[in-house]
């Protein structure tokens, strides 16, 4: 019960505080970028992606395009041939990873074990119309049981108001499990198309607070424009009060860690 009011203490300051741009702060990675092998929404290459995080003086930027089931995402030999990319480019360390698709209830995935295990890391995600939204108990149980999956690293956008979850189910199996939760940039922003996300996000970094969890800010950035932007994800971080060391983009080693640890 502790925890529920303190939640709704946070997340009721949402709708009576405006997001307000916050000061810059330095971040050091962003791993939900999209490139032209998504299909949608970019015309930029890797390369493209590295020279715009160079400009933004990023130490390390992953590549997770989206996974075959997304209409136009990567074929499966895309992401094969990932285990072979380049690892710096541009004074950039990079890694490869994939937005992946949840297709079902039970949590399977658009792309098979023996191809992410050689991805330094994978987003899950649930996206229209590749599975329909069902209710808090089915979505939740849909993420928890993605969450299984060794392989999965990052729950992305769970903020989407079209799949509602239970956080406080979602959030104790993501510390169970290993996985990260993330902000999402594009979410929060005035152009975000998954509804006002604020109250949702709002519950995440409270429960981040709670449990001592850290949080991971992305972009999403489908093309160049958006890498390494955090902006809206900072401002919802500052209103819920949640520590700078609690934000794994502060820190490319803390990440790296993190990944060593699962």
């Amino acid at each position: 019960m502790e925890i529920k009011q303190h939640t709704v203490n946070i997340c009721h300051s949402c709708h009576t505080a405006e997001l307000s741009s916050a000061p810059a702060e330095r971040y050091e990675f962003d791993i939900h970028t999209h490139t032209i092998a998504s299909g949608h929404g970019s015309s930029a290459t890797i390369t493209d992606m590295a020279k715009a995080a160079a400009a933004k003086n990023l130490k390390m930027l992953g590549i997770s395009d989206h996974g075959p089931a997304t209409l136009g995402g990567g074929r499966v030999s895309y992401f094969r041939n990932l285990a072979y990319a380049q690892k710096e480019r541009l004074g950039v360390r990079m890694l490869y990873g994939a937005e992946v698709n949840i297709i079902d209830r039970e949590g399977h995935l658009d792309l098979d074990d023996s191809v992410l295990e050689y991805l330094d890391y994978v987003i899950a995600s649930m996206h229209q119309p590749v599975i329909k939204p069902g209710t808090e108990d089915e979505n939740t149980e849909a993420y928890i049981n993605a969450m299984k999956n060794p392989y999965v690293t990052v729950i992305g956008h769970c903020d989407d108001t079209k799949f509602p979850v239970d956080y406080f189910r979602l959030f104790k199996a993501a510390m169970e499990h290993h996985v990260l939760l993330e902000i999402n940039n594009s979410s929060l922003s005035p152009e975000g198309y998954r509804g006002d996300t604020k109250f949702n996000d709002l519950l995440i970094l409270n429960l981040c607070c709670h449990f001592s969890y850290p949080v991971l800010f992305s972009s999403d950035s489908h093309g160049t424009k958006h890498v390494g932007d955090f902006t809206y994800a900072a401002d919802a971080a500052k209103l819920a009060g949640v520590p700078r060391s609690l934000i794994l983009n502060h820190s490319a080693k803390a990440f790296l860690s993190f990944l060593d640890g699962r």
